[in-house]
């Protein structure tokens, strides 16, 4: 049944009235009356209004009436990556109603496509019909859900809508997502995703991580625990029962670079030449060379889960080697889980996080920026490690 003209035409002034901008620092009192007026649980904190209101890597919106504040929205930019996350959006409640939240919503999600991202993510509590009906209305789509996820043990639904128009040509590989339980163990947690995604009987754990680590670790890096060697990710596959093929387009130890201690240098050196010895008695092809796009996603598309060593420094300004796991690809875009969650200690999940299990998986890297990305090091290192099911090629 249509409005009533007189409501109709109230809304309207009403929306019309409303000014969505770029919230700022003498913003945040209002925004913590909205939080705590919006939110029994889960609030955000004033430090964290104030750590978001200084940063650039989001876009944070306020919406504005003749009476002050009606709501704000917070979207996260994930650096590196073609991926927005809709971290928090609330209206006051005697504001309700009056279409503050699709406004600012809306206005988010052109400024998150002003910056290249691709996707907007969000979660959505499973008992708020009413958010629900809103982001299903302007173009959500749920692709997931997390159990107790809130502080009151509520349950949340997982959304995510594109906000330019790609969708991956290969579809999303069914790929479970793992995240690493420690520091230097993302090149075991890649793997795992990867052969639990060939082999649904395949089982990890935290003990198998560790053991995998064992594995295949270069013992030293830089500074503390080594992480994993693509040449050893491959041997503890092929010990799991999974053929492996590597590219890497260094012959000699890797992740040497900027290790100043020669009895570390030394053990990597051994390390390696293991490494060789035992891929050569294994049968395990070792290419190297580097491994172009077009192959790499053959490779994919004829159903090898992929391991792919990238630097971090376009993800979070740190130079460290990090594995991931290839989920998909479009014209544009490469799609990665990514095993690692930021710890800015609070609980993963928390709205107080910055960084969610959702942020990691089917993450949406620029072609271009993947090329860039794809080398570790002054020596430009790459290295790609494929694993398929026994007896396939």
């Amino acid at each position: 049944m249509p409005l009533p003209a007189k409501i109709t035409s109230e809304k309207a002034q009403a929306e019309s009235a409303l000014q969505i901008e770029a919230a700022r620092p003498d913003d945040l009192e209002g925004l913590l009356e909205i939080e705590s007026r919006c939110f029994r649980t889960d609030r955000l904190s004033r430090r964290s209004f104030k750590r978001w209101l200084r940063r650039t890597d989001c876009v944070f919106l306020v919406a504005r009436d003749s009476d002050g504040l009606a709501g704000y929205c917070l979207v996260i930019l994930r650096q590196g990556t073609r991926l927005a996350r809709l971290y928090s959006l609330a209206v006051a409640p005697d504001r309700q109603g009056r279409g503050v939240a699709r406004q600012l919503l809306q206005q988010a999600e052109i400024d998150a496509r002003a910056t290249g991202a691709l996707y907007l993510r969000l979660e959505v509590a499973a008992s708020n019909t009413a958010a629900i009906a809103l982001y299903e209305h302007m173009g959500y789509a749920q692709f997931g859900r997390y159990d107790d996820y809130y502080e009151d043990h509520s349950d949340a639904l997982r959304m995510e809508k594109c906000v330019r128009a790609y969708q991956p040509e290969s579809g999303p590989r069914t790929l479970p997502w793992l995240a690493q339980t420690t520091p230097f163990t993302c090149g075991p947690a890649a793997l795992m995703m990867a052969m639990a995604g060939l082999d649904e009987t395949y089982l990890p754990s935290p003990l198998e991580e560790i053991e995998i680590w064992r594995e295949a670790t270069t013992i030293f890096m830089t500074s503390g625990h080594g992480g994993c060697h693509p040449l050893g990710l491959a041997l503890a596959a092929d010990a799991r029962g999974f053929h492996a093929e590597v590219w890497v387009n260094a012959p000699g130890p890797l992740f040497v670079e900027g290790v100043r201690d020669e009895n570390k240098k030394r053990v990597i050196g051994l390390v390696h030449d293991g490494f060789v010895s035992q891929c050569a008695a294994r049968g395990i092809t070792v290419h190297y060379q580097d491994l172009d796009q077009e192959r790499l996603l053959a490779m994919f598309n004829a159903g090898a889960n992929i391991l792919i060593l990238i630097s971090t420094y376009r993800l979070d300004s740190k130079k460290a080697p990090h594995w991931v796991a290839l989920s998909g690809y479009d014209e544009a875009c490469f799609y990665v889980h990514d095993p690692e969650l930021d710890d800015l200690g609070t609980p993963a999940g928390s709205r107080d996080d910055n960084k969610a299990p959702l942020d990691c998986q089917y993450l949406p890297i620029a072609r271009e920026e993947f090329a860039a990305m794809s080398r570790f090091g002054g020596n430009r290192l790459r290295a790609v490690v494929a694993i398929r099911p026994r007896g396939t090629t």
